[in-house]
This record gives C-alpha cells, structure tokens and sequence, in this order.
C-alpha cells in the first residue's frame, strides 16, 4: 500500500474502520531487508573465497623405494590347486598389495625360461592394476622356470639404485638348488621376496580344455617347490605363503618397507593454513532467514461497509 493510498482511505473512514482495513503483521522495511540480504550475498562470496590463517610451515622428509615384480608364467602357473588358478591369484594380490604400498616406485615383469618387461618403474598404480588385471600369457609357449631371468632383469632396472629388491609370485618351478641365485643377489645387492603360490598336493594343469599329459599320457601333478624359500631368506628378504586373505599383502608390503633403504629422499614442505569460510557462510545464512522471516503478514479481515444514509 502506497503512502497516498493511505492517505485517501484515512480522509474516506473513521480511524477504528481504518485500523481494521489496515494488514497487520509488520515486519522491517523494504530498506532494510534489501541492505540485509545484499550483506548476506556479499557474505556468501566471501565464503566461496576460502580466507584462511596462515599457521606456519611443515617441512616432510618423503623417501622412496623401488621395487620389480615379477610374475612367473610358466606353465605351472595355471594349475588349478588354488582357485581359480596360481596365476590369477597372483594378480588378485599384486592389486592387493598396491593398496598398501607408499611412496614406491614399482616395476613388473614375466617370466618363464625368459624374461621381460610388463610396464617400467612407475608411481601410477592404477595403470599397474589395468596392465597386470588384463596381462595375458595364451601366447607363450616357453616352458620351465628360469630364477635368473628376472634377477638380470632387476639388475637391469636398478642398476643405479642404492637398494633393489625383487618380489616373485611363484610356485617355485622344479629347480631344487638355487645356489646360483642367490650368489648372483648377493653379489649384486638385490633383496629378494618371494610369495609362493600352491599346495604339496598340488594340481592340474588344463589349456584349452585340456589336461596337460606327459610323454606315457599320465596326467601331470604340479606342486609347491618348498626349495625356493631359501632363494628370500638367505638374501635378506621375506618368504610368505599363499593366503585367501588380504591381509597378507599388508604384512608383505611392511616387509618390503622395513627391509629396504629409501633410492631418493625429498623435502617437502607443507604450508599449515586454519579455514575460515564457514563464520561468514554461517552468517550469510543467519542473515538471509532473518531477511525472508522479516516478510509483513497479511492478515485477512473481513469489513462490512454502511454508505451514509443508505440502508446495510
């Protein structure tokens, strides 16, 4: 309502008719609520601009280790004594163990008779996990386990590096004597864990539905080879059989960690900032309810009108 509205509808009734006509309710002006809310946005922007504190500076020693994995693809490897084979259970804990393993760089490599090289040292894990998730070996056809092969491998790689270390998923192969092995990691300083993968019962080897046969057509049982234990052990590193559980790939990357000294150490520093946008959105918030609750209640009033003279 107008104030010359107001003004008309005075000279036109009595005030107590006025008074009745009027909307109660009251409620700030539109001034005021205008100025409040324009606080209130200017508030909200000031939130959206994250002010903080500066507390002061955290310096972090970060240190990294590198480590090849090598996965043994020999024929064994597809036994079915543990499900659904050695070799897809090997993946499953390489993907395990990433999610534990810090500050490390990581290479992978296969194996049989021969080696070679599945992706380079790198941090990103995701692409590890894709390479190995979808690393396939239907087209190789070398037979045998060959320790040496990664070893010169590993050489190969960390041949700088102060500490080198080599993780085997395994069953060992056939080999009962690594002696060889094991002067070679010596010599060369490289730390060898090994995660041994099968039963003593052992299992069946199958491809392409077939079971693999030897030359008098007997069925061929493949078992764990309790000898390459040794091959970790005597080389400063860690041996540790298979388990369902994921919890072993924690314990083995704890292994790793402790056992090896950092390639590269850096500095980092962390700047320690105390957020402060959450006091003018809080208010912003406040300040545009109070606004919108200010609004004038319109009451509705009814009002019966007797012209002058004339008959209700």
């Amino acid at each position: 309502m107008t104030e010359r509205s107001g003004s008309d509808l005075r000279r036109r009734f009595t005030p107590e008719l006025y008074k009745k006509m009027v909307a109660r309710g009251g409620g700030m002006s539109r001034r005021s609520r205008r100025a409040i809310l324009l606080t209130a946005v200017a508030l909200g922007i000031v939130a959206l601009a994250r002010p903080v504190i500066e507390k002061g500076e955290i310096k972090i020693r970060e240190s990294t280790i590198d480590l090849v994995v090598a996965f043994d693809i020999s024929r064994s490897m597809f036994a079915n004594d543990v499900f659904p084979n050695r070799f897809e259970l090997a993946k499953r804990k390489f993907s395990d163990l990433l999610d534990h393993m810090k500050n490390a760089r990581i290479g992978v490599i296969g194996f049989s008779s021969r080696a070679f090289l599945v992706a380079p040292l790198t941090r990103d894990y995701a692409s590890l996990k894709y390479l190995v998730t979808h690393m396939g070996f239907d087209y190789v056809t070398l037979k045998g386990t060959d320790m040496m092969a990664p070893l010169e491998v590993t050489e190969d790689l960390l041949k700088e590096k102060k500490s080198k270390a080599l993780l085997i998923f395994t069953d060992g192969g056939d080999k009962r004597d690594f002696s060889k092995e094991i002067a070679y990691a010596k010599k060369h300083g490289i730390t060898i864990f090994v995660y041994a993968i099968g039963t003593e019962k052992g299992g069946i080897m199958k491809f392409d539905n077939d079971v693999v046969r030897d030359d008098k057509g007997n069925v061929v049982i493949t078992r764990l080879n309790p000898a390459v234990e040794k091959l970790a052990t005597e080389t400063g590193g860690v041996y540790m059989p298979f388990s369902f559980s994921s919890s072993d790939m924690a314990r083995l990357a704890e292994a790793i960690h402790d056992r090896l000294e950092p390639t590269e150490t850096k500095e980092q520093v962390i700047k320690e900032q105390e957020e402060l946008f959450y006091y003018p959105l809080m208010l912003a918030i406040f300040l545009f309810i109070l606004a919108n609750a200010s609004l004038p209640r319109a009451w509705p009033v009814r009002v019966s009108i007797r012209p002058k003279g004339g008959k209700r």
